[in-house]
């Protein structure tokens, strides 16, 4: 039987985040694959992309794009239908655009879903309250008629689903009314490799706070900001993303901002931690499974993704708002636990990349009956 040609698609390489790991894992799975996006900035993303054969869309030759996907939203669905891929089956890490790439008819298409676009159905959370008062809200609101039918189509073109969580599979199924597989992501975090200390943290103690996020405005980063301020607790935060020069104009001086860490550099901070927090509305609850392979504990949110990856009182303790009173007893709480490094560990590797490529290859390939 002929070797199958893959292909890999992606919504845009412009930021370091769960997404941008999961395609580099798909890349290990399909070595030989080209990696289609939208828009690919090197120095924004994992620096593993630069020996990979990417191919982008026109958009890339707006460095603004690049820096800023969000201020190609109005152009990104017209972009994603001319991109074509030629290949016998693509794999697609899609959170609203990567399953509207062109392909001929006999391609076969999967889709790993890490959520409906939440630009288009949750627009007002993605944006940080109400979409009207955000520039970007407007032109995202008035094209949400054209772009919902866009999005409905290309969904029906796609041949499987893959859901990487509970939520976003009860997502897919209200969006698109399809069934989706549950293929939980894989952390990407080996705790036994290298480690690279970070300049910003000489002086800095083990044992301070963590968050390891993207700083957009749901994922709350300025309530745990707020829960550390004041008190002699230290926070270490690692992530870039439009809130950053506003967390910085008030960032207290028990608090740091880290941005553009290396992979070796982020071991080592997640090594170095006592707790991480995470007060996100996540959709699958990543960075705590990155933590525990570390034997770090988690203080999370209590909703979403990390109902799925954190297990009270064994791998962390929840807290029910993103408020900071709520987030500082959380951290209390956790002050009080002795917690077992074995067992988060052995948490941790219950997500490993092994499972993942195998079962992403059989969907793509042998249940595809093309290889």
């Amino acid at each position: 039987m002929t070797r199958a040609h893959v292909a890999i698609a992606h919504d845009y390489l412009t930021q370091r985040g769960g997404a941008e790991r999961v395609v580099l894992t798909l890349m290990r799975a399909f070595p030989e694959a080209a990696v289609h996006t939208t828009l690919y900035d090197p120095k924004g993303t994992y620096p593993e992309f630069a020996q990979a054969d990417v191919r982008v869309s026109p958009l890339n030759r707006v460095s603004a794009f690049r820096r800023d996907h969000r201020l190609a939203l109005p152009l990104l669905a017209p972009a994603a239908s001319r991109l074509r891929i030629d290949a016998d089956v693509v794999v697609a890490s899609s959170s609203g655009w990567a399953h509207g790439f062109e392909t001929a008819d006999r391609t076969r298409t999967v889709v790993y879903c890490h959520n409906p676009a939440r630009w288009l159905y949750q627009t007002d959370e993605y944006l940080g309250g109400r979409a009207w008062r955000s520039p970007l809200g407007p032109p995202v609101m008035a094209m949400r008629p054209f772009l919902k039918r866009w999005d409905r189509e290309r969904a029906d073109r796609v041949d499987v689903y893959l859901a990487n969580s509970r939520v976003v599979q009860r997502r897919i199924r209200e969006t698109y009314g399809r069934d989706a597989e549950l293929l939980p992501p894989p952390h990407g975090m080996d705790a036994s490799a290298p480690r690279e200390p970070v300049p910003e943290l000489d002086g800095w103690e083990p044992g301070y706070a963590l968050v390891v996020s993207r700083l957009l405005p749901y994922k709350n980063v300025d309530a745990v900001i707020e829960a550390v301020r004041g008190t002699g607790r230290r926070l270490v935060v690692v992530g870039r993303g439009p809130e950053e020069a506003r967390l910085r104009a008030t960032l207290p001086d028990n608090a740091r901002l880290l941005g553009g860490l290396s992979d070796a550099q982020l071991r080592a901070v997640y090594g170095d931690a006592g707790v991480l927090v995470a007060a996100s509305h996540e959709d699958f609850g990543l960075a705590p499974l990155e933590a525990a392979a570390f034997g770090v504990p988690a203080v999370a949110l209590r909703g979403g993704g990390f109902l799925e990856t954190v297990i009270e009182e064994e791998t962390g303790v929840f807290f029910d708002r993103p408020d900071p009173d709520l987030i500082a007893a959380g951290l209390a709480r956790a002050d009080q636990v002795t917690w077992d490094p074995a067992r988060l560990r052995a948490r941790s590797e219950e997500f490993g990349e092994g499972r993942f490529i195998e079962r992403i290859r059989t969907v793509a390939l042998e249940e595809g009956g093309t290889g």
